[in-house]
């Protein structure tokens, strides 16, 4: 199992924005170079994080501010945001063969686990604030500097 890498650059991009402002414009191209990726991709990460109420973004080069304060945005907020999951993390092949005592006792046997797994997931997303990464990073940063 593997999420895609919008979620960790979404959380970079957001750090960026919390680090960086208001010194700098945190303008897509400006984060792109952080992130080291193309600035479209950054853009797409902000228009979804922007629909989601947790940046706002002025037009042209004005960049990108949080929406609201780095406490009150989760991992799990960013998560929902960026990664496109309804419902269940965990998919499965939509036709096991019924006539296989396997396929026919698979959702039974795997469902609860794979629920369990994503709940635990979420739960500590949720306990994780935008503003818990970004002191360790100040922190990180300050040790570096010493």
């Amino acid at each position: 199992m593997q999420i895609s890498t919008r979620f960790t650059i979404a959380i970079h991009t957001l750090l960026c924005i919390q680090y960086f402002s208001p010194e700098h414009k945190t303008t897509s191209t400006f984060i792109a170079q952080s992130v080291n990726v193309n600035p479209v991709i950054i853009r797409k990460t902000l228009g979804q994080l922007r629909d989601a109420h947790i940046v706002t973004v002025e037009a042209g080069v004005g960049g990108a501010s949080l929406a609201r304060p780095a406490n009150q945005i989760t991992l799990l907020d960013v998560y929902r945001a960026v990664e496109c999951v309804d419902g269940n993390l965990f998919n499965f092949h939509p036709n096991p063969n019924e006539a296989c005592p396997v396929g026919r006792n698979i959702h039974e046997v795997l469902d609860a686990e794979l629920l369990a797994a994503q709940q635990a997931l979420e739960d500590r997303l949720a306990k994780t604030t935008l503003a818990d990464l970004a002191d360790r990073l100040t922190d990180r940063i300050a040790e570096q500097n010493a």
